[in-house]
């Protein structure tokens, strides 16, 4: 009986969303006020249902969302009433900041096919977050920044915001009007626990979450304007031996409704936030670090596959780059090219890999493809380029995505390359001149409201290379499962949630010469102070040159938010390891504190510190590493803030071995928008032991976005 009420409340919801929307019948201004006409004749959209920690109850608090629109800009309010508005959390925050804010936002799929989404989400501040989901490749990406305009207001009722998105800054349907668009409104209210709140009920049966939004219908789309977007910018870093000032100008037409065209010219990649250090002593494998330079995070989302093929930190300097990306109907596409003055490798094998550079030129050329079948299947190719002096490499792949069920879903990805190395990677790392390889991926996953489990099996031979992709080990082939359990709790009790779960994998080398094995067992409690405690134990079987490792590892990761401004965090991982330079077993023991802190509105600040220590079995030293990690923010407004950055990086290998590297950095920084914005900063570094400055630069960026 309850299931069947709980089917007929989900169809009652679904068809009480299934409304029309109206064009603003005047001007708006986003000011967090909502005294126009046009307002008063929005679409009203109850958030109504609370999906975390309760399981589609009625939400504690009474918000309501406003939909309009015209034919430039798509229109969104929110009215988030609040029993104790002085319990509200909202602070300014840095773009893409403010998670731990209250907030509330919407999800759009302008093309209702269940597939992907953009989401636009601002706290009562108006602090902006903007992200792309999919469920198809599964992931929700908050690297995408658009050009859109919020505002917000704090009341004695609560809260108000308003959002206006430029349709230029979406894609959707070329076509006749009225449209009819997929539509989702979200808040979420941190208080002992973060209540989660949507504007439909959320089947957690299905494991999906664009296919359960509702329609919402009467959009008129047009082509007004000349759609163009033109953003110069002018870089300058000053060093000790080295002064560049370059200029560059960037471009962004939205040739359709559907279709985008970027173009790029002496684009600045330049970095204005260092890259977070990481404990990178005794790895086997390169590090890498997430794409922050927005030519490339625009469109992203067109190239993401299963395997990781795209990964556009490998183009290092380019000189130049045109980018097209675009939906019509069922077909997706994505081109990208890119002139990259220097050319970088990343050399993977089965047990290590290791990462070059040289000096000459590269081009890059990645083209995507992908096809939805009816509701429930997507199948897709793409092919990846790089050319260079004595040099090539290509790639191609065919992926597939089926949807077995509301809860069940499977992916296959084949791949094969072929790669011609140039003399100086084929002398200094020993590679054949000649290689052909492939890749086959497979994985099965279902979830649904209380169980989730899955199953993969993965094989890239010893010869396969994606120079624009990220793969640091090759030769191998991994089977891998686990399942999870999810205990619901209440307020009344003493957990909101646990997890238990189990997973296994093995890896054999593609030859068969050796192999590993490990599992993972984990229990994970939420509770109050939106709290949260993991522990999981690993046994495995690891190989290296030769020798196999019987290794157990214990961890413990915690969290809490211990007061309204104040978050703490802790991760201890300890128990047995490799060796890799001397070859031979070792112990260890990880620490990773870390610390989240408010005052008042507009100061923020994040202090981690990661330490790490190893020692032979029978308890000689090895080595101790340290490295403290700090950023501090203090907000002018909700668009000029200054930020200061510390990371010291301390390693004792022995008495006569130790490294000491400090980096300090401050930046001022005016944002109009994700692309109109002013950058003023100061960086140095020192190294040894007696910390002696070895490189110091003040930089300046100006960039200015038109939108035409």
């Amino acid at each position: 009986m309850k299931q069947l009420l709980a089917a007929l409340l989900l169809v009652c919801s679904l068809d009480a969303l299934a409304v029309e929307t109206h064009r603003s019948s005047a001007p708006i201004r986003i000011d967090g006020v909502l005294d126009e006409a046009a307002w008063a004749e929005a679409t009203p959209i109850p958030v109504s249902w609370e999906w975390f920690p309760g399981d589609n109850s009625n939400a504690p608090v009474e918000t309501k969302a406003l939909v309009t629109w015209d034919e430039d800009t798509l229109f969104v309010a929110f009215d988030a009433r609040d029993p104790q508005p002085a319990r509200i959390r909202a602070r300014y925050a840095e773009r893409d900041g403010g998670d731990a804010d209250d907030n509330v936002g919407f999800y759009i799929d302008p093309f209702n096919d269940d597939r992907r989404a953009y989401q636009f989400r601002v706290n009562p501040l108006g602090v902006q977050r903007d992200a792309i989901n999919s469920d198809v490749e599964g992931f929700e990406d908050f690297s995408w920044d658009a050009i859109w305009t919020s505002a917000g207001r704090i009341t004695a009722e609560g809260y108000v915001v308003e959002l206006a998105i430029p349709l230029q800054q979406l894609r959707v349907p070329s076509g006749s009007s009225p449209q009819t668009w997929g539509f989702l409104a979200v808040r979420e209210w941190p208080r002992d626990v973060t209540h989660r709140l949507r504007s439909v009920i959320t089947d957690q049966n299905r494991d999906c979450l664009i296919c359960q939004f509702a329609d919402l219908g009467g959009f008129g789309v047009t082509a007004a304007g000349r759609n163009l977007e033109v953003t110069p910018s002018l870089t300058g870093s000053f060093g000790d031996d080295d002064q560049k000032i370059d200029a560059g100008l960037s471009t962004r037409w939205a040739m359709t409704t559907g279709t985008s065209l970027q173009a790029t010219i002496n684009p600045d990649f330049s970095q204005i936030e260092a890259d977070a250090a990481a404990l990178d002593v005794n790895t086997r494998f390169a590090l890498s670090f997430p794409e922050r330079r927005p030519f490339f995070l625009e469109g992203s989302d067109f190239f993401e596959t299963q395997e990781p093929l795209v990964f556009t930190r490998t183009i290092a300097d380019p000189v130049a780059g045109v980018k097209l990306t675009g939906k019509s109907g069922p077909h997706a596409y994505g081109v990208l090219i890119a002139q990259d003055e220097v050319t970088n490798f990343l050399i993977p094998g089965d047990q290590s890999s290791s990462r070059t550079q040289l000096s000459q030129q590269a081009t890059s050329g990645i083209f995507r493809y992908r096809r939805s079948l009816g509701a429930t299947s997507a199948l897709g190719g793409l092919l990846a380029l790089r050319r260079g002096d004595g040099y090539e490499n290509s790639v191609l792949s065919v992926d597939g995505f089926h949807r077995l069920g509301d809860s069940d879903s499977l992916r296959v990805q084949v791949t094969g390359s072929r790669t011609a190395y140039p003399d100086a990677i084929v002398a200094a790392f020993g590679q054949p001149q000649q290689l052909e390889g492939h890749s086959l991926n497979a994985s099965y996953r279902h979830a649904d409201r209380d169980w989730s489990w899955s199953a993969a099996y993965l094989e890239r031979s010893p010869e396969f290379r994606a120079d624009t992709g990220l793969y640091n080990q090759v030769g191998i082939r991994i089977v891998d499962a686990g399942a999870e359990r999810r205990i619901r709790g209440a307020e009344n009790r003493w957990f909101r949630n646990l997890y238990v779960g189990a997973g296994v994998d093995g890896t054999r080398e593609y030859d068969g010469a050796w192999n590993e094995w490990g599992a993972d067992f984990s229990v994970t409690y939420q509770g109050a102070h939106q709290s949260s405690i993991g522990i999981n134990l690993a046994p495995n079987q690891e190989y290296y040159r030769g020798r196999n490792y019987h290794n157990f590892r214990q961890s413990i990761e915690a969290s809490i938010q211990a007061s309204r401004d104040v978050s703490l965090g802790m991760f201890v991982n300890w128990g047995e390891q490799i060796d890799f330079a001397n070859e031979r077993p070792a112990n260890f023991v990880t620490l990773s504190p870390s610390a989240n802190f408010n005052i008042g509105r507009r100061i923020r600040g994040e202090l981690v510190y990661d330490w790490q220590r190893f020692e032979t079995k029978t308890g000689d030293w090895i080595f101790t590493v340290g490295i403290p990690q700090a950023r501090l923010l203090y907000h002018f407004s909700d668009r000029a803030f200054a930020r200061a950055i510390l990371q010291y990086r301390r390693l004792d290998l022995a008495p006569d071995a130790k490294e000491r590297d400090l980096l300090t950095q401050l930046l001022f920084s005016y944002r109009v928008n994700a692309q109109t914005v002013f950058l003023a900063g100061y960086s140095d570094t020192y190294e040894g032991i007696d910390l002696r400055q070895t490189f110091k630069t003040v930089f300046l960026k100006v960039s200015y976005a038109w939108l035409l």
